[in-house]
This record gives C-alpha cells, structure tokens and sequence, in this order.
C-alpha cells in the first residue's frame, strides 16, 4: 500500500517562490509608479481649488488672502504629501502663484516632478532644487503621464 502524505514538495515550494519572485519584481515597481502618478493628480487638482479660492477671494476684493486649512495642502484630508503657498505678485505671475511643494518628510519629497506651480495667466510649471523642468517634462507631471 502506497501513502503519500498531504503537503508540498521541495520542488513545488521552490516552483511558488519563483512565480511569487517573478510577480514582486514587475507589480512592485509598477504600483510605486501607479502611487506616485496618484499623488501628482492630488497634487494638481489641490491647485486647481486654490485657483479657485483665490480667484473668487480677488473678486471679492479681499486684501490679505490666505488659503484656509484643507486648500493648503495635498491632500486635503490625511496626512499631507505637498504644502501648497501663495506667492506674492511678480512681473510674470499675472498677480500671484501658487505653488506646491513636497514636504521635505513625506513620500514625493524625491519626486522628479518636484513644486508644482500655476499663476494667475493659468500657466503651469514645475521645478526641482536644482532647475526648472523643460515643457514636456512639466507637461508629462501636469498630465500625470511621467
């Protein structure tokens, strides 16, 4: 009488590891991208409704505009990935800015879309530390395609 007890073999053991080694190599990096591209769309719409506030704020011919808890940062709930600001008027800007910069602590902080910025005239940009991106590369961050 043959038995064979219930269970794996070494080979089988070994055949799961390497399908489960295959699958991390190509998902893991994938999701990264997948998260990151999640966190630009953040990124942009949060700008979008700063945009917005400051937009209707001028209209209202409000003097000293800040932008109130929640529009200030991406994402407006949790735990916040890039801290947007307001930047005064410049000779380019078409009266303001708006930017938004990864927190140094958190997850984009080596993003290479880097602050995300949008004036007055509507015109989007990006720029790292070390320079501004060229307009295919800011269009690609904008777009969430990078």
């Amino acid at each position: 009488m043959n038995t064979r007890s219930k269970g794996f073999s070494l080979l089988e053991l070994m055949i799961a590891l390497g399908v489960l080694a295959i699958i991390t190599v190509y998902a893991l990096p994938a999701y990264r991208l997948h998260v990151a591209k999640a966190n630009r769309v953040d990124a942009s719409a949060a700008l979008m409704r700063a945009v917005q506030f400051v937009e209707t704020a001028r209209l209202a011919q409000t003097s000293d505009i800040t932008l109130p808890q929640g529009i200030d940062q991406a994402p407006s709930s949790g735990i916040a990935l890039y801290k947007l600001t307001i930047q005064p008027e410049s000779s380019t800007n078409g009266g303001y800015s708006i930017e938004a910069a990864p927190i140094s602590t958190g997850a984009m902080q080596d993003d290479a879309c880097g602050t995300f910025v949008i004036d007055a005239t509507g015109a989007r940009s990006n720029r790292t530390s070390a320079a501004p991106l060229n307009a295919v590369q800011s269009s690609a961050c904008w777009g969430a395609r990078s």
